[in-house]
């Protein structure tokens, strides 16, 4: 039998969840099924269970207790009206027999059981840019012929429209900039162009890269602003059909079976990937280790609005390894590169329960700035604990951060992080199921995040996505001709991902890592950390890498160096400071600060300007396909040329 739960009050009314084999789970932790927004609900509030072919409701020792038709229950098993109460929302609880006039709405939205031979059907798991931008290239490539299913819990309804949900609902909306790359934004429709670089709605603060499409430099845009227009554009689509729920694989396994295709774009911790993890394989997280340790990075994102010009940011950016600011008009994220001591005291504090949580390190949230010097978390009702302790190490070097940018401390106004993970996985490509008598076989893909790294400069994982995206539409729009798909009919789009998880995470592995003039490889969080412990009386040992000098040697060197990448990047980028400019803002920071950023390093060119690998040249009618050999970087500080495996001559900024 069927069963639903409506909500009724809060911000999930008007919604419904069709209850399948898998519980549904209500709480304040953003991993919970259902996001209660009020605080008088717990981390993990209450479960619905199936149990014996009936639903069981079990509160899971909240607080403030679960509640059906006002009473307060630990057990109880649903019966059709219901009424179940969770912090201040209520849902109702519906069988079969009530759901005529309760209907389900993501069902409303599923394509109908029986579509023409000739139509692709395919299913994409994550409406994010990579997702959206998928279904709306592929709906271009075979027009009439495809029909896309799009899944998402961060979507709602809004009258007949769907929307991303906002702070109210659970939903913190991703406020980055990020840099697109002109061969990734040139590859999108013009209709997708259009949507996105609006009059006002992009910058071209960074030069033109080593291979970028025509000298068109990248472009800097939010990402909020990215999913709202691909969202809308998408909703125009007949052929592209938007449920605003998370996907479940157990509970759409029957109709996973008459798809085509299933892409798999929710995110790095994706849980449709988990479920088929067989099929694609254990990713090795080897390859990316350093002394045998698995090496990764935590970042902090500070929000911030910087009143430097774009050529003084960029330049300012390029010439250290510790903070990287990229921003629309000087509005964007301020990201600031963790030792390990100062990641453990990324840690919210909860005032109630005078407990610390790590929900701003591993989740992660966005905690707004509210009262003061109070950053709060809105899903978990914690506050940023290192600004609360004004004196401490990490919060001074924050501050610091914001002085080089010369942002106001009132102008920092939310924090967040997120953590530089790679892996090696060794398919993009499966087969979940195979052609039979009642099902066309099943084909899966891995996209975006599901398939690659995040990485420290913002926006090259979108660039990795959208080049994903690309790839796997030009693939189906080519080979699809109404017959069951084959392993052969996807040999270059393995190829091309193959490529592009080489090229990704070299260049991610070149932002974690530097080796020295003595061939000694190290974590660069490493170095900043060696960097701000205190000088040896005597000056440092001969070979040992720490200066002894002092702070106005530390801030002739810094300039040094920004001098020299002034230089170079002066054709591409007019407006850079002159020298008296810059020694009196850089001369304003602590003695500290302008070793940590000296001993710190430049960031390689490749890594700020480079374009990620070019479709392109993997469907071209005679180009030849194989599939790149993973191997880990040898010297991760030598840079590629992007269309050789040769070492390039002074390429570093």
């Amino acid at each position: 039998m069927s069963s639903v739960i409506v909500g009724q009050s809060g911000p999930f009314s008007g919604q419904s969840v069709l209850l399948g084999t898998a519980p549904l789970r209500f709480g304040r932790k953003s991993d919970n099924d259902v996001i209660i927004v009020s605080t008088s609900a717990s981390r993990l509030h209450a479960e619905i269970v199936e149990e014996n072919g009936a639903y069981v409701l079990h509160d899971r020792d909240s607080r403030n207790g679960t509640h059906v038709n006002g009473r307060r229950v630990t057990r109880h098993v649903l019966e059709s009206g219901d009424v179940i109460r969770i912090g201040d929302e209520t849902f109702l609880y519906e069988t079969q027999e009530a759901m005529e006039t309760v209907m389900d709405l993501s069902q409303a939205d599923l394509p109908p059981a029986v579509a023409h031979p000739g139509e692709l059907r395919v299913t994409v798991v994550g409406g994010g840019p990579v997702g959206l931008a998928f279904a709306l290239l592929l709906e271009d490539a075979l027009p009439g012929n495809v029909a896309v299913t799009v899944y998402d819990g961060r979507w709602t309804r809004a009258g007949s429209d769907v929307v991303w949900k906002d702070e109210t609902q659970g939903n913190v909306r991703r406020q980055q900039v990020v840099t697109v790359q002109s061969r990734q934004y040139l590859a999108l429709t013009e209709e997708m162009r259009q949507a996105l670089f609006g009059a006002g709605e992009f910058s071209e603060m960074w030069p033109v890269g080593p291979d970028s499409v025509a000298g068109r430099p990248p472009r800097n845009i939010r990402i909020a602003y990215i999913e709202d227009r691909l969202l809308e554009l998408a909703a125009r689509k007949p052929a592209i059909r938007l449920v605003p729920r998370r996907f479940d694989v157990a509970e759409h396994e029957h109709r996973l079976a008459q798809e085509h295709v299933l892409v798999i774009s929710d995110g790095g911790r994706s849980r449709t990937r988990e479920h088929y993890a067989d099929r694609f394989g254990r990713a090795d997280a080897s390859v990316y280790s350093l002394d045998g340790e698995h090496l990764h990075d935590l970042v902090l994102g500070l929000r911030v609005k910087s009143p430097l010009p774009d050529p003084m940011s960029v330049l300012l950016t390029v010439s250290q390894n510790r903070f990287l600011l990229n921003s629309l008009r000087g509005e964007g994220f301020l990201n600031m590169r963790l030792t390990r001591e100062e990641a453990k005291a990324v840690v919210g504090i909860d005032p109630v329960r005078q407990v610390f949580e790590d929900c701003v390190a591993a989740r992660p949230c966005v905690m707004s700035r509210q009262d003061g010097n109070e950053f709060v978390c809105p899903t978990h009702g914690t506050l940023f604990l290192p600004a609360l302790l004004r004196g401490s190490a990490l919060w001074k070097r924050i501050l610091e951060g914001l002085k080089l940018f010369g942002v106001p401390e009132e102008d920092l106004s939310a924090v967040t992080s997120f953590r530089l993970d790679m892996v090696q996985r060794p398919r993009f490509t499966a087969q979940l199921s195979r052609a039979t008598a009642n099902g066309p076989g099943t084909y899966g893909f891995l996209l975006g995040d599901a398939a690659n790294a995040i990485h420290f400069w913002p926006g090259r994982g979108l660039n990795s996505g959208l080049a994903s995206a690309t790839s796997l539409a030009r693939s189906l729009g080519r080979v699809w001709r109404g017959r069951p798909l084959r392993d052969a009919d996807f040999i270059r789009h393995e190829a091309a991902m193959s490529m592009l998880q080489y090229r990704h995470k070299s260049r991610a592995w070149n932002a974690m890592v530097a080796t020295d003039d003595r061939g000694v490889t190290r974590a660069i969080k490493d170095i900043i950390a060696r960097s701000t412990e205190p000088l040896p009386d005597a000056g440092a040992t001969a070979g040992s890498g720490i200066s002894g000098a002092s702070g106005d040697s530390d801030l002739d060197a810094l300039l040094a160096r920004v001098r020299a990448i002034r230089e170079r990047l002066a054709p591409r980028l007019p407006g850079m400071p002159g020298d008296e400019e810059l020694r009196a803002h850089l001369a304003a920071l602590t003695p500290e600060t302008l070793r940590t950023l000296r001993e710190s390093g430049a960031w390689d060119t490749l890594i700020v300007g480079g374009e990620e690998v070019d479709i392109d040249l993997f469907y071209q009618s005679d180009a030849p396909v194989y599939v790149a050999r993973p191997t880990p970087p040898q010297d991760p500080r030598t840079p590629l040329d992007p269309g050789s495996s040769e070492p390039v001559a002074g390429s570093h900024t």
